[in-house]
């Protein structure tokens, strides 16, 4: 057996990465403006958004895999559950606290919704059903079937998100931006390194073939797409709290000692 296992990609690149985040963190998270993170509320909503995460992947992946869209070097994995590797799963509960850990830093605006917004949500709305749409053609077309399933898969997400949030999340645009490029970036190469070890391998007739620097594109929309999917559902989650009024709450636990000092807050 050459090359790494699917272990030694998760100690070596995901750990790696978590480990580099915490003091980098740490230190951008000295700014004046208001962070993301100020509580335990906020890793509960990273451990809500995790959840939800695999639950709606898992069936999704092994589907994929049951088509042949990927699959696994040989002696690369532990064991299988269902059809999908257990360092599968792994990954994809890791994904939203590696993008977590970095988006904790960042700052979002405050806003002040006096009326419902409604035309950014339908404008948002129908955005995203035409990522449905497109993806759904996609699938009538052999190559285009993994790009196909990605946005059809996403389609439900960004719906939900955008029709609930869309003024919120164009307030916080930047957040969205930083928050979601940077680890985008990191598991890019993290996913290419993979690749290239022969961690797993991408069907020749079931993707398009094109890549970016070497990474197929459907890998790059993948991660793209579900580090989006993590800090709007972060920024939401935010908001949420202010809505509610869940600070106040939050408030007086601390107040009982609870020890709240701020929080920070597949494949």
């Amino acid at each position: 057996m050459t090359g790494l296992t699917y272990l030694q990609f998760h100690l070596g690149v995901l750990v790696m990465g978590l480990l580099w985040l915490v003091p980098v963190t740490a230190i951008l998270r000295r700014r004046t403006r208001r962070p993301l993170w100020e509580g335990r509320e906020y890793w509960l909503g990273v451990a809500i958004v995790a959840t939800i995460a695999l639950l709606y992947t898992i069936p999704w992946d092994n589907y994929l895999i049951a088509r042949g869209v990927w699959w696994y070097g040989e002696n690369r994995v532990l064991a299988h559950l269902w059809l999908a590797p257990v360092e599968e799963y792994l990954f994809i509960l890791a994904q939203p606290f590696l993008t977590a850990l970095w988006a904790s830093h960042l700052s979002i605006p405050e806003w002040r919704e006096d009326r419902v917004r409604v035309r950014p949500r339908i404008a948002a709305g129908a955005v995203a059903l035409a990522i449905g749409a497109v993806g759904a053609a996609m699938l009538l077309t052999q190559p285009t079937v993994y790009l196909g399933a990605i946005l059809v898969w996403a389609a439900p997400v960004f719906l939900l998100q955008w029709v609930v949030g869309a003024p919120q999340l164009l307030v916080a645009r930047r957040t969205l931006m930083v928050g979601t490029l940077v680890p985008t970036v990191y598991l890019w190469v993290a996913d290419w390194i993979a690749i290239d070890q022969g961690i797993w391998v991408l069907s020749g007739a079931l993707t398009t073939g094109v890549s970016i620097l070497g990474l197929p594109v459907e890998e790059a929309v993948f991660f793209l797409v579900t580090n989006l999917f993590v800090v709007q559902g972060l920024v939401l989650y935010r908001w949420v709290l202010d809505r509610w009024g869940f600070e106040a709450i939050a408030r007086s636990v601390r107040g009982r000692g609870a020890g709240f000092r701020g929080w920070v807050v597949g494949r």
